[in-house]
């Protein structure tokens, strides 16, 4: 077997910002950015707000306890809830709450929601694999979870491969490597290569899990692996994903940047022949269980989006206070858009916390989330920070996207002149004023726009991919059934209940956790 030189140890339980920080420091990450190695991240001015947004969700566990940790079955000690195995409606509810908080905290994306929901996801399906195969993935897995429990480490899921052709199957491509495959399979473990895209937070965290990303058939049986490796393991080259307006946090001032401390992250991760260990192998070639996956975790990880209400919070308070500043509070067509948006917010928030509340129990003794509200959910997000951040846009004005920069703020001649004609209410500042524009533009138009637009556009699926779960489940024979029985339509006009419906009932209108 070969040595895996990580850094990475579960000495010590992290549980702040600061020693997430620490714990990340000197890993010798083979990370470009630019076309250059990037010979420690955690120092780079771009890359280190995304560090931030990590370093939060643990000092958020420190301070706010019952809402951001938990106690695990696993260790008996409390952990960060972004590690926690839900067991009951209440942990998922909870998790919902904490992803809200979050991003008012941040106002971008805080990056653990993928290995949370992972972690979730496997815990019922590995044994599910173990029951149709005889395997012994399910208590390898809790072995695993334990241990970065033990350890607070941060966990990053990767999913979305390349794909390449997308009229081929994985086996069928031209280049195979445009799904993450098996190249070798030792008696110790396997070798994988490929590469993984979009990965939200990757160079930020301690391991990776990759997962298949679609349905696989028999051919495909290379493709079907789950496992986990550290980040710094031998083999992963890391190439670092571009953003609107990025190199703002590398001209030395905060003032343009709009949102200085906190950012997302996203990079691509390429595999090249990176050796997993049996003991961290949970799927191995059993195909038929990918799709299964796949449907699990999506389903935790489209009410997950529960996060971009956080993050409209925060860009809801940042339209009214321009509106405040302009002096135009005060009249009605601004109140209304301002109520527009908050309605949009809290329907993106509600629907996510119902499908945490319909919950249902696995055959692993973990909890489920409902996944028609789940997929509801995602799908007001691909919408509906878009025509937020559209009226957010509309009460800024054209400064928004006009404004000088913060040297000529501070210039010696044509400072005082920005300061005298960008003047809002005599009673706030001109630089408040373009402080507020910036976020706005920050969340709207710049870095933080990835988070809460585009990726709610194409996270955890792209709308097609919730319109096809939705179909699946609109449940219309029931449907017309009820309407059938109402009318006084044929035979259905009795007051005997089809199995079918009986079913429905059971399912629909059962109580939260049962």
């Amino acid at each position: 077997m070969p040595e895996q030189a990580s850094k990475i140890s579960a000495a010590a339980m992290i549980r702040t910002g600061a020693a997430y920080i620490d714990s990340i420091r000197g890993r010798n990450l083979n990370v470009y950015l630019f076309g250059e190695r990037i010979a420690e991240p955690v120092d780079h001015p771009m890359i280190r707000p995304s560090i931030n947004a990590v370093a939060k969700t643990y000092d958020l566990a420190e301070s706010n306890p019952e809402l951001a940790s938990a106690i695990s079955p696993y260790t008996g000690e409390r952990i960060n809830r972004f590690l926690h195995i839900a067991t009951s409606p209440e942990d998922l509810v909870l998790q919902n709450k904490m992803q809200r908080r979050l991003g008012q905290l941040t106002g971008t994306c805080f990056q653990r929601c993928v290995g949370m929901d992972a972690f979730n996801a496997l815990h019922s399906v590995t044994c599910e694999i173990d029951t149709g195969h005889g395997t012994e993935y399910h208590e390898r897995f809790k072995r695993f979870v334990a241990d970065r429990q033990s350890a607070g480490h941060v966990i990053g899921g990767a999913m979305t491969d390349v794909k390449g052709d997308r009229s081929k199957a994985p086996h069928q491509q031209d280049d195979p490597d445009m799904y993450v495959r098996i190249t070798r399979r030792t008696d110790a473990g396997v070798y994988v290569s490929g590469a993984k895209a979009h990965q939200t937070g990757c160079v930020n965290s301690h391991w990776i899990v990759i997962m298949p990303t679609i349905r696989l058939g028999e051919a495909d049986i290379d493709y079907a692996i789950v496992g986990a490796f550290p980040v710094d393991a031998p083999g992963i080259t890391y190439i670092y994903g571009r953003q609107s307006c990025d190199t703002r946090s590398m001209e030395g001032n905060g003032l343009d940047a709009g949102n200085e401390q906190f950012a997302g992250q996203e990079a691509m991760i390429v595999l090249d022949d990176v050796f997993i260990p049996n003991e961290h192998i949970f799927m191995n070639g059993e195909y038929e269980f990918a799709s299964m996956l796949v449907e699990r975790f999506t389903c935790y990880h489209r009410r997950s989006y529960v996060c971009k209400s956080g993050v409209g919070d925060v860009l809801i308070g940042a339209a009214a206070t321009i509106a405040e500043y302009n002096g135009a509070d005060k009249a009605s067509h601004i109140k209304d858009k301002l109520v527009e948006m908050t309605h949009l917010n809290e329907t993106i928030y509600s629907t996510g916390i119902a499908s945490s509340y319909q919950a249902t129990e696995t055959a692993s003794g973990n909890y489920i989330n409902d996944d028609m509200i789940a997929n509801v959910c995602k799908h007001h997000v691909t919408r509906m920070p878009y025509e937020i951040g559209r009226l957010a846009q509309d009460l800024a004005g054209g400064l928004v996207v006009t404004l000088p920069s913060e040297q000529d703020l501070d210039h010696p001649d044509i400072g005082p002149l920005i300061k005298k004609y960008l003047q809002g209410r005599s009673d706030v500042s001109t630089e408040n004023r373009i402080r507020i524009l910036r976020l706005i533009e920050n969340m709207t138009l710049g870095r933080n726009a990835v988070g809460y637009l585009t990726e709610s556009m194409h996270g955890a699926g792209s709308p097609q991919a919730q319109r096809i779960q939705i179909a699946r489940q609109m449940q219309l024979d029931i449907k017309k059934q009820l309407a059938q029985n109402l009318a006084g339509i044929g035979s259905a006009a009795t007051e005997e209940i089809s199995t079918d419906l009986a079913e429905y009932f059971a399912r629909v209108f059962r109580p939260p956790g049962a």
